[in-house]
């Protein structure tokens, strides 16, 4: 009866070691110089459209940027120089731009970055590709993934604001989008936020893209994903190494 209880309370040992004990998923990814909250591949695919990052919880705002969508997919945000700046659909033609703390993303990447350096873009780059290919060249031995930003005058942009209606449940990227509201910009002068990386499509960057960027204008009344855009004049601003 000793051995057939010891060998009861073995078998439950490895049983129970095996099947019900499970690793809960850690949703934060940390690098040199990027933290990553979330993916937009669990967004998308799974639906987690709640809240996993309040924006005032990041303590350090010194040198902060960072993008996202707002929860469940009703606006778009940006950090700028440690100011949280949070795009909402109010029409087909209008959208409202609010400085505020009180935000939540279901994905998120920020960094700290107080040191840059600064590259005039030539004028052979126009498109988004254009960008994305002339920082991959110019960034071959810099740590990645990490933040960007572009200063200066496009010739005209697309950008959107996400807008999905209350209560929607979400299991792909075509029921994400809906709502969705697209705004065409003209000669205007304006500010890009940007993340780069290879490895991290599906996660913070879209899965044909290896970057991820939200535009506002100078005037601060239009923020959104940008989608696309010709440049006429901007200056590249990269981490400083």
């Amino acid at each position: 009866m000793k051995l057939r209880g010891l060998i009861i309370v073995l078998f439950l040992k490895v049983f129970l070691g095996c099947n019900f004990v499970t690793k809960v998923p850690n949703t934060e990814y940390t690098y040199p110089n990027v933290v990553s909250i979330g993916a937009m591949k669990d967004v998308m695919w799974k639906g987690e459209l709640e809240g996993k990052i309040n924006l005032d919880t990041i303590k350090n705002k010194n040198g902060l940027y960072g993008l996202g969508p707002n929860a469940f997919l009703q606006g778009e945000i940006v950090i700028i120089n440690g100011k949280n700046y949070v795009s909402k659909v109010t029409s087909d033609s209008k959208m409202s731009v609010e400085q505020t703390d009180l935000v939540d993303a279901p994905f998120f990447v920020y960094a700290n970055i107080n040191e840059w350096e600064s590259i005039g873009l030539p004028k052979t780059i126009k498109t988004i590709k254009d960008i994305e290919q002339f920082i991959d060249n110019k960034t071959k031995d810099k740590k990645r993934p990490f933040a960007f930003k572009l200063k200066g005058t496009i010739e005209n942009g697309k950008i959107h604001v996400q807008n999905l209606p209350n209560g929607t449940k979400v299991s792909s990227p075509q029921e994400a989008h809906q709502g969705q509201v697209n705004y065409n910009l003209g000669n205007e002068t304006v500010e890009i936020i940007g993340f780069f990386s290879t490895e991290h499509q599906g996660v913070f960057t879209h899965h044909d893209s290896f970057l991820h960027m939200h535009l506002i204008t100078k005037s601060l009344n239009k923020m959104g994903h940008l989608d696309e855009v010709s440049i006429k004049k901007m200056t590249l601003f990269l981490p400083k190494s």
